[in-house]
């Protein structure tokens, strides 16, 4: 099972694959279009559980866990 840090070290690895940010770090998603996802629905499959978990990060104030990762790297 992966840990807690190795799952946001993968997190912060995925690129948007389509739409206006493709290309760009879910992570580095600008909140109000992970807003607009979460009022429109998340996609189907592996990057709307991304997104999804992107989106309650950055809900709840926690982004410094990635700012963390990008320290350490």
């Amino acid at each position: 099972m992966e840990s807690q840090s190795q799952h946001l070290l993968h997190l912060m690895q995925v690129r948007m694959p389509f739409g206006k940010h493709k290309g760009r770090f879910i992570v580095d998603l600008p909140e109000t279009y992970l807003v607009w996802f979460e009022s429109q629905g998340f996609p189907e499959g592996q990057i709307g559980q991304y997104l999804r978990e992107v989106y309650e990060i950055k809900l709840n104030g926690l982004e410094y866990l990635f700012h963390g990762i990008r320290r350490a790297l």
